[in-house]
């Protein structure tokens, strides 16, 4: 008997994975005689190939169901059932995935290989139907023989197959495929075993040959493989024309010529665009577009250059960036907005504590939604201290009103392309940055944050903050046209908050164009609030703590909050916070014990030292020492106004790194001092004879203002006369040289800082009134308000009848 050996031919992927699997043929073996089919059956199914009757077949199998099946096959009798998948991505199939009809096998063999996977050689027999009974631990059921296949015209089946045989092996030459498998095919002498294994290996889909493998007339079967051989080698041939033509025009150092080359080539023997379906894949998203008349004859005059342009020079790639970008555009598209008032205000109140008029401009909002159905989005800034929450709160709003979120950071923004995009003629060029964020989130009516608006930049590349003006402006906005895009895009639905530590840095045509709501610090009682709410579990949930991991009562969180923070916001409280937690996940880590409750000496241990002692107002037995509320970007303060004197001839110095508008102030009081004189008490010759100095301590922050004109006058009497200054005063507010008082700004905030510093009484215009009215009482608890017109008014409650201890003489 011939000895036999291995030889191999075409490859397939294995059944269960995508390793190749080699077919193993030598001689092919004899067409077996009709076995015995056991009751029942295991099942293996083949992912990418079909397998025939009288072919041999190696496959690796990595799935543990198929490596169990093999194994008890082996050990039994070695009959299985071969089927295809009708999906080779399912996994693990069950009986609607697979097809009914297919051979039954033996399985010659079974060994491990080093990768881990399993080798099986398995023999087909004949085609056999079955019937799924079980699907674990693997497929299993009922095989049943099929009818036995016809020869219809017994001599063209021989011509067909002697044509199939001739066919193969022109393929194999033409490819340049290895020999051996031109020499299995010789060696297998059954017109019908050669049949089975060319249709095995045919290059069509799971589909064609399992057709081919379910035709009962084997001269049929024999016709259609003819048809796809002719196909395929038709197909090596054009291919093998290709690599010749394109050889002749290129050298061996130049593969990125040859490789360009070869496309040029596939295009001209195609005769037409490679590209052309992705063309057509724009031309049908484009009739979903919900856009106007005018960017769809845009649209169409671009794609129709596009097909024109040829897709290797660089204007092609241009181009299709150009046609994606409008097309990933949501125009037309919008979110629904959650009309639920009591939802909104509830989310607000759940993310927020306080910023009640944040709070009701938005459900405002909402409610004229609401009735009207549509309006155009309001432009609101958000005008506060760092620290106070203005870009969460924005967050917030788009999750009360069921929108999508977009945050811009406009910090150091000193480029008007970043708003508006560059020319598309450009290299590298893109939409601007509104245009890509609505890009991103695909909705035209998203919440917009415009973070740090007062931070833009300008230099030799532009002004961005003039080209905000055309996307802040209501009735400009719903045509905004970036440069890149060329065509306008409605951002009139988008609701924009921008956000901003101060006004005066912000361009005034961009702040006409916004609705300013300010957002003051918080007290030490919302702080508090604020901590034990949102801080707290956040920094927990964070570092992985639990809620009962950590308990601080409000006397500590008050500790805490005045002991090492100095801010109208949370943001130093949250780094606190999270240091604090921090050192408990460390103890935690160390002691693997949980915790005792911590009281205020752990607290010093786990953040340090105090570093911030509470502001106090200064001790009345000084003349000349006025306590005065001043206003800064963290926040309200107090101010020590401290005055003195020393001979001379009526000069008077300042010292403690004062603004020009704060050394006005000094000169406006020192000058109606002069002018009122005698009026207010004081002989005229003191002013003369004596030298005046004011300073206000901490002479290394800068301090500035229109808040201490009346301040500065309390101090200069109080140090003429020699007489204190009411205990736990304080005052603000700004004089004319008529000696009339001014009302200022930043009240609320200038309360906390008096209700920090243990202040009792403060002085204020009548004027400003108002702004304590809009104030909740809770922020008033406790203080006792003077309003006056006149100076005079100021003095009188001010300064007391007593005389200071060490009475100095005024000479």
């Amino acid at each position: 008997m011939k000895k036999k050996r291995d030889i191999p031919a075409f490859f397939t992927e294995d059944e269960m994975g995508d390793m190749p699997a080699m077919i193993s043929v030598s001689d092919m073996p004899e067409m077996t005689e009709r076995i015995t089919i056991p009751e029942k059956v295991p099942i293996l199914t083949l992912k990418n190939t079909v397998l025939f009757p009288g072919v041999t077949l190696p496959i690796s199998v990595s799935t543990a169901r198929s490596k169990v099946l093999l194994e008890d096959a082996e050990r039994g009798d070695k009959i299985i059932a071969v089927v295809s998948q009708k999906d080779a991505e399912v996994s693990e199939p069950k009986k609607d995935d697979i097809y009914t009809r297919g051979v039954l096998a033996k399985v010659i063999r079974v060994f491990e290989l080093p990768n881990g996977s399993t080798m099986a050689v398995i023999q087909a027999n004949h085609k056999v139907d079955v019937l799924v009974a079980e699907e674990e631990p693997y497929l299993s059921g009922e095989a049943f023989y099929c009818n036995a296949e016809t020869i219809s015209d017994e001599a063209n089946f021989e011509n067909l197959v002697n044509g199939i045989r001739e066919m193969s092996m022109n393929i194999i030459s033409e490819a340049q495929l290895p020999q051996e498998a031109s020499f299995a095919l010789k060696n297998i002498k059954q017109s019908e075993q050669l049949l089975n294994f060319v249709c095995t290996n045919l290059n069509i889909t799971v589909e064609g040959k399992q057709e081919l493998l379910e035709m009962q007339d084997l001269t049929e079967r024999a016709d259609e493989a003819l048809i796809i051989l002719s196909e395929e080698y038709q197909s090596v041939i054009v291919r093998r024309e290709i690599q010749d033509k394109v050889k002749e025009g290129i050298d061996e150092q130049q593969r990125e010529y040859f490789l360009n080359q070869q496309l040029k080539t596939i295009q001209d023997e195609l005769g037409g665009n490679p590209n052309q379906a992705e063309i057509e894949n724009m031309k049908a998203r484009a009739k979903g577009k919900k856009w106007s008349k005018e960017i769809a004859e845009v649209f169409n005059k671009e794609i129709n250059r596009l097909s024109r342009t040829n897709p290797q020079m660089a204007e092609y790639h241009v181009q299709r960036n150009y046609l994606e970008t409008l097309l990933d555009l949501p125009f037309g598209e919008y979110t629904k907005d959650n009309y639920n008032l009591k939802k909104a205000s509830r989310t607000l109140d759940s993310d927020h504590f306080g910023l009640e008029k944040v709070k009701e401009r938005i459900l405002e909002h909402l409610a004229v939604l609401k009735l009207k159905g549509n309006m155009k989005s309001p432009i609101i800034c958000l005008y506060g201290p760092p620290g106070v929450g203005k870009t969460s709160l924005g967050r917030s709003i788009a999750k009360s009103l069921n929108r999508q979120y977009i945050r811009m950071s406009l910090g150091g923004m000193r480029d008007e392309a970043e708003v508006k995009g560059h020319r598309k003629t450009y290299i590298g060029a893109m939409p601007g940055r509104i245009i890509q964020s609505i890009k991103r989130v695909k909705s035209s009516n998203p919440v917009f944050i415009l973070d740090e608006i007062d931070k833009i930049s300008r230099d030799s590349h532009g002004d961005p903050s003039s080209t905000m003006l055309e996307v802040l402006d209501p009735e400009q906005n719903f045509e905004f046209t970036d440069n890149y895009l060329d065509v306008p895009y409605d951002l009139s639905k988008v609701m924009f908050i921008a956000t901003a530590n101060s006004l005066s840095t912000i361009q005034p045509a961009l702040r006409d164009r916004m609705e300013i709501i300010e957002l003051t610090g918080y007290t030490v009682e919302e702080k508090i609030e604020i901590a034990k709410r949102h801080i707290l579990p956040k920094q927990l949930e964070e570092h992985g703590l639990k809620k009962n991991h950590i308990k601080l009562s409000k006397k500590q969180w008050q500790f805490i909050i005045e002991s090492y923070t100095a801010e109208s916001g949370v943001r130093g409280l949250e780094k606190k916070t999270a240091k604090l937690v921090r050192q408990l996940v460390k103890r935690i880590a160390i002691d693997n014990k949980k915790v005792e409750k911590l009281d205020q000496n752990l607290i010093v241990e786990y953040l340090g030292h105090p570093i911030f002692e509470k502001d106090e107002s200064e001790s009345n037995e000084v003349a000349g020492v006025v306590t005065g509320l001043a206003w800064t970007q963290i926040g309200g303060d107090i101010l020590m106004i401290e005055s003195s004197f020393s001979k001379g001839n009526g000069k008077i110095s300042m010292t403690g790194n004062l603004g020009d508008i704060m050394k006005e102030s000094v000169q406006i009081a020192f000058n109606y001092i002069k002018s009122n004189a005698q009026k207010l008490g004081v002989k005229e010759e003191l002013l003369s004879k004596n030298d005046f100095y004011i300073h206000v301590p901490q002479g290394a922050i800068p301090k500035d203002g229109p808040s201490a004109g009346i301040t500065m006058l309390t101090s200069l009497i109080s140090l003429l006369r020699q007489k204190r200054v009411k205990k736990d005063l304080a005052m603000t507010g700004e004089i004319t040289l008529r000696g009339k008082v001014l009302p200022v700004g930043g009240i609320k905030e200038k309360i906390l800082a008096a209700k920090r510093s243990g202040i009792k009484e403060i002085i204020l215009c009548k004027k400003n009134r108002k702004d304590i009215e809009e104030i909740e009482d809770r922020y008033l608890k406790g203080l006792k308000f003077h309003f006056v017109d006149k100076m005079s008014e100021v003095l009188e409650i001010a300064i007391t009848n007593q005389d200071v201890e060490d009475k100095k003489d005024l000479g």
